[in-house]
């Protein structure tokens, strides 16, 4: 099955350079990659082909994949941690927090000079939050994580808001855009950044999955087998939400993938997470592929992603919530 989505996940970026209003071949890809090996001395004949594979069509690509990883990634930890198959990676206040830094940098930039800088940082601060303020005699429930980031939410969405109904029409148009999410501006510079923050964390969280599937049984039971869930939690929670800022802050909020992938991952694989997060990282990764080559081959402007993937994950949580007694893992 692994084998099987690599395999489609480079059939979609395959599809995903081909497709586009600059129509390209397969020879004018590969003669622009080939001039960009080691030792290669030749270059492309057409430099608009240039121009479009490797700094526009590529970079795009491999930051799509790696924020897809990422967030299937961190979904699957995050379902295994909290034990339910609806929690997505954004559970902690992730998505309001870094919304708040992107509208701050673009409002005030001053302030926030960068807009990456502020939704990394503000992500993180609305994280660390949500654990300190749920934290109760050295251990961080489940349910207070959970009600503590329903109320981290809720303030920054609240701040957001506010910046929203003072800022002019141009810096709403900006808040409103970087909050849809998309690749529209992803560089050689954004897969810098994500390629050893995915890399590592999918690693780390597939070397510890033995780990997580003792802490889905709960507390009191890995306690007995000899683990300690509030360590394991602690590492489990800040390796994800990691990867969900750091992805958040390159394309801004992309919702559903971390909800979805895991979950289709568990149906098709079985609750082992030793097989969940390698697949969900590989179906994450082909899906915002595929959502982001519709998004801008579709019509004649390209569409924000996060409305392709709400479109198609909405219909998925009607399907999930009329099926979940058969298909969720119990804790």
């Amino acid at each position: 099955f692994l084998l099987a989505g690599v395999a489609l996940l480079v059939c979609a970026g395959l599809a995903a350079m081909l497709a586009g209003a600059y129509s390209i071949s397969i020879a004018d890809v590969w003669a622009v990659v080939a001039a960009r090996l080691p030792g290669a001395d030749a270059s492309p004949a057409d430099p608009v082909h240039r121009t479009v594979v490797w700094e526009i069509r590529l970079p795009r690509i491999l930051v799509g994949a790696l924020v897809g990883m990422g967030l299937a990634t961190a979904g699957a930890v995050y379902q295994g941690v909290f034990r339910n198959p609806l929690v997505e990676p954004f559970i902690l206040g992730v998505s309001a927090g870094a919304s708040f830094g992107a509208s701050l940098a673009i409002l005030l930039p001053a302030v926030v000079p960068n807009l990456q800088v502020g939704a990394f940082a503000f992500a993180l601060l609305a994280v660390a939050m949500v654990y300190f303020s749920s934290r109760t005699g050295g251990r961080n429930p489940i349910v207070g994580l959970i009600l503590a980031g329903v109320i981290v939410n809720s303030l920054f969405q609240a701040l957001v808001s506010i910046l929203k109904y003072s800022s002019d029409d141009a810096a709403l148009r900006a808040i409103v855009f970087w909050i849809m999410g998309g690749l529209y501006y992803a560089s050689w510079s954004d897969v810098a950044v994500l390629l050893p923050v995915m890399a590592v964390g999918t690693a780390l969280m597939w070397s510890l999955s033995w780990r997580l599937n003792v802490l889905s049984m709960g507390d009191e039971e890995a306690r007995t087998l000899g683990v300690n869930p509030e360590r394991l939690k602690l590492v489990f929670v800040l390796c994800a939400t990691l990867m969900t800022a750091v992805a958040v802050s390159a394309v801004g909020i992309i919702a559903w993938v971390g909800l979805m992938m895991p979950h289709a991952a568990r149906m098709v694989l079985g609750p082992d997470h030793r097989y969940v997060i390698p697949a969900a990282a590989v179906m994450g990764a082909t899906y915002l592929l595929v959502c982001d080559t519709l998004a801008r081959t579709l019509t004649g402007t390209e569409i924000p992603i996060s409305i392709v993937t709400s479109i198609v994950g909405a219909p998925y949580l009607f399907f999930l919530l009329r099926t979940r007694t058969r298909f969720a893992f119990s804790g």
